[in-house]
């Protein structure tokens, strides 16, 4: 029953998935988020009931965030939907095959049932897997030697930021223009006042061979970069 005929739509769906995962890979992780996401990024710390404003109407941006729109890049999101609602299709037409004797074809019947249930679940699952997996996805398209992330603000996730040529280096989690969430190796420049300490937010000011110089967002220093 594995490779009944019976399986075919979901078979199509998977090869869909697949497909649309090789066209994401091909063009370097999906970067270009649909036009919903600011809207729903604004929208996602909101909930149902203060959507409505007590007018029970419902809010049709936050139902979209909630399945993964504009959390991650829409191919890859299609490419996560369509990959599990062919396996868990897949699945559960063999098991119920197995159960009752012969793989459930009818729409208005069992197969509609099965067709239904493993939308759902790569609906639910779709939504929960697409944001991480595009990360991953946008790592392996970063270009390490351009100047992308200078400009760009950051969260340090060392004990404190060392000064250049000492032979040490921190660590700080960038988003980039593009909004991909990089791990950077940086270094305080030797004019800088303050040392950003775990958690703060820095700012990336230049790039150089091995680490980017990074000064706290805000305060003196900021200042004296900005007058330069």
């Amino acid at each position: 029953m594995l490779f009944s005929l019976a399986n075919l739509s979901y078979w199509i769906f998977l090869s869909i998935g697949i497909v649309l995962f090789l066209l994401v890979i091909i063009s370097g992780g999906g970067d270009d988020d649909i036009e919903l996401e600011a809207e729903l990024d604004a929208d996602s710390d909101l909930d149902f009931e203060s959507a409505g404003d007590g007018d029970g109407e419902f809010n049709s941006l936050q139902f979209l965030a909630w399945l993964g729109f504009g959390k991650a890049p829409l191919i890859l999101l299609l490419a996560v939907d369509f990959s599990i609602w062919g396996v868990t299709g897949w699945i559960l037409n063999v098991f119920v095959g197995n159960s009752i004797g012969e793989i459930p074809t009818r729409l208005f019947g069992l197969g509609g049932l099965i067709l239904v249930t493993s939308f759902i679940i790569s609906i639910i699952l779709g939504s929960l897997i697409a944001n991480p997996l595009g990360k991953i996805f946008a790592s392996f398209g970063e270009d390490a030697s351009s100047n992308r992330l200078v400009g760009c603000l950051g969260i340090v996730n060392s004990k404190s930021v060392p000064y250049e040529g000492n032979n040490q280096i921190a660590q700080a989690d960038v988003l980039d223009p593009a909004r991909n969430l990089v791990t950077i190796p940086i270094c305080l420049p030797s004019w800088a006042k303050i040392i950003p300490q775990n958690g703060e937010e820095i700012l990336i000011i230049e790039q150089t061979k091995n680490y980017y110089l990074a000064i706290l967002s805000q305060g003196e220093d900021r200042n004296t970069w900005q007058n330069h």
